[in-house]
């Protein structure tokens, strides 16, 4: 095009004819293509098509010069138009842009908010499907997830203090310390295993606003009442809060006629027997003194009197739980008997407050016995004690209790003076006989024979109630008085299995062997007329490995012997890893299952019972 001089030429045509046209392929006369029809001269002349090849001079034309402007001058025309319409164009669009924008954005708000509707009504119509599996492996878990931000915990205490008050929320150092561990807990907490603040409701509904606020914050918490417990039951292994449960101390109904009473999870045992004894009437789970009824129902616990009267999930009728969410669920009625649907009573107790939060519980009660003794025997040797008890039980003598205590652990009560009158330091037997004066007198008769029959040294009963009293002070003391002898620094670790009686005589025996061999300064003691004994060990932290051992030594011996690896102490942190060796994998799988569906926030005492994500390596210890 830059070799054109003018602009392109105008085809001649004559009066009435038809333009010319042309065809992009080349024709018989010629081989040049239109592009190069454009490249000729201006003065170059054409005649329209005719019917004869020899063209006709009188009908040609000359092409007359233009008058427009040149090709130069329509390109800066063309050019300048372009540029005023560009800023044409851009000047209305400044004017229009806000009007745009504004448009766009509510045009994109209405498309969110109907996208979001639409996403909610199809999750309500179509909820996700449910996991098929009946069971949760501990490689199927995914690690919980709680928010411990400092300011999030500082607004939640806020919400706290709403609920119940400024003065029932401390953030005391004391007595965060006293509820994380204790020097009897054998499980040593880590310094950033302690709460952030302690609660104390008085109120079922205040349990459960206080479970709401946590369920939406994703705050961990930890109940606590009595913290008698010895596996670490309490420590809150990821910070969190603890529910103290100290001011729900009242008994809220006895239904004497029905032999039943309704308490809050911070009465004390000891407390409600006092009580109940106004009534000629006593609640036989009998645990270790200071222990409270929440603590009792989340360890399932015993005591001395199981033997007669059976665990704490005997004596349980109904509860009241506050769930993770803070829902608030009963159990079941108040009858005897029922046989409505799940049991979820008994669930509850022995859950270690993992799955609900207690808050009020429905005990059984029974008549105080007509008549009550204990004798106290002594023998040889530790595996003669253990054949007596055998062999009491095997006769079905309906003893009340039977309590065993070996050698060091009578010394350890002499050196302690802890009660009124020095003891044989030699393996013992306490006998409690409850019921009618003649049946009293004919089962100390029975028991005295068969002792007596077993190598027995000694054989000492209460002629009356001071001595009842202080004969059987000596297994109430059992634990503190090994405490006592203890040197300055050393800690204490106490650990329970339970075996088939068959098996008892020989577990005691080879317990009692491997302990005098570790060096360490221990005890035995147990509720042996149902199996269960505990170890109370004395070490240093120097020794603390040997202790461990000692007591995994004692686990496996009893789950080898098809016992249980906590016979009333509960699982904890210490027993939880052991549990997969008794039960197998599958069954704590399926435990683990029923902790997702009832808590599946994860933040209700977690890491206790079952384990919720895997471990790092090297902390489980080889079976």
């Amino acid at each position: 095009m830059s070799r054109l001089t003018g602009r392109m030429p105008k085809l001649a045509t004559a009066p009435g004819a038809r333009p010319p046209s042309f065809s992009m392929r080349p024709s018989s006369s010629s081989n040049r293509s239109p592009l190069q029809f454009r490249r000729l001269e201006s003065t170059q002349r054409f005649s329209p098509p005719s019917s004869s090849s020899t063209p006709d001079p009188s009908k040609t034309t000359t092409r007359k010069p233009s008058n427009g402007p040149s090709f130069k001058g329509q390109l800066t025309q063309s050019i300048t138009k372009r540029i005023q319409r560009e800023r044409d164009d851009l000047k209305r669009l400044s004017h229009m842009r806000p009007q745009n924008s504004m448009g766009r954005m509510m045009g994109m708000t209405f498309v969110l908010f109907t996208v979001g509707a639409i996403s909610y009504w199809c999750g309500l119509k179509y909820p996700k499907e449910a996991d098929p599996a009946s069971t949760l492996p501990l490689g199927a878990t995914k690690p919980p997830k709680h928010n411990l931000n400092p300011a999030h915990l500082e607004a939640a205490w806020a919400d706290f203090v709403a609920i119940v008050g400024k003065e029932n929320v401390s953030t005391a150092e004391d007595v965060i310390s006293q509820h994380a561990t204790s020097e009897w807990s054998t499980h040593r907490a880590a310094d950033d295993q302690k709460p952030f603040c302690v609660v104390y409701p008085a109120t079922t509904a205040e349990v459960s606003e206080l479970m709401k606020v946590c369920h939406y914050r994703r705050i961990p918490v930890v109940g606590y009442s009595g913290g008698t417990s010895l596996e670490g039951h309490y420590t809150p292994t990821r910070s969190g809060i603890c529910i103290d449960f100290s001011r729900m101390d009242k008994v809220l109904s006895l239904h004497k006629e029905d032999l039943d009473v309704v308490v809050q999870p911070g009465v004390g045992w000891e407390d409600l027997n006092e009580m109940l004894a106004e009534q000629n009437l006593f609640f036989p789970p009998d645990p270790g003194p200071g222990a409270q009824i929440g603590g009792m129902i989340g360890t399932g616990c015993s005591g001395t009197n199981a033997y007669r009267y059976g665990t704490m999930r005997e004596w349980v009728l109904s509860l009241t739980v506050v769930m993770a969410d803070g829902t608030v669920i009963k159990t079941r009625q108040r009858p005897r008997k029922s046989s409505a649907g799940y049991d979820l009573t008994r669930l509850f107790i022995g859950s270690e407050g993992t799955l609900g939060l207690v808050t009020e519980a429905t005990l059984k009660v029974t008549v105080k016995p007509a008549s009550e003794s204990v004798a106290v025997a002594s023998f040889g040797s530790i595996r003669e004690a253990a054949n007596c008890v055998a062999k009491v039980v095997g006769e079905g003598v309906p003893v009340a209790a039977v309590e065993i205590l070996d050698d060091d652990q009578m010394k350890f009560i002499n050196q302690a003076g802890a009660t009124s009158r020095s003891w044989k330091e030699a393996p013992t037997i306490f006998f409690k006989f409850t019921g009618t004066p003649s049946g009293v007198k004919e089962q100390v008769a029975i028991v005295q024979k068969i002792t007596k029959g077993s190598g027995g040294k000694s054989f000492d009963f209460a002629k009356d109630e001071q001595e009842r009293v202080e004969l059987w002070s000596a297994r109430k003391e059992a634990l503190w008085s090994t405490m006592a002898v203890k040197k300055p620094g050393d800690r204490v670790w106490t650990g329970d299995v339970a075996v088939p009686m068959s098996r008892l005589p020989d577990i005691i025996d080879q317990t009692k062997q491997d302990l005098g061999r570790s060096g360490l300064k221990s005890s035995i003691v147990g509720h042996v007329g149902d199996g269960n004994f505990h170890i109370i060990l004395l070490y240093s932290d120097a020794e603390r490995k040997l202790a461990e051992e000692c007591v995994h030594r004692m686990v496996k011996r009893a789950v080898e012997m098809e016992g249980t690896v906590t016979g009333e102490h509960g699982v904890g942190l210490v027993k939880r890893d052991y549990l997969p060796h008794e039960l197998g994998e599958s069954t704590v799988d399926a435990m683990r299952k029923i902790k997702a569906a009832f808590d599946p926030l994860c933040l209700l005492n977690c890491d206790k019972v079952v384990r919720v994500e895997k471990p790092a390596r090297g902390e489980v210890s080889e079976w």
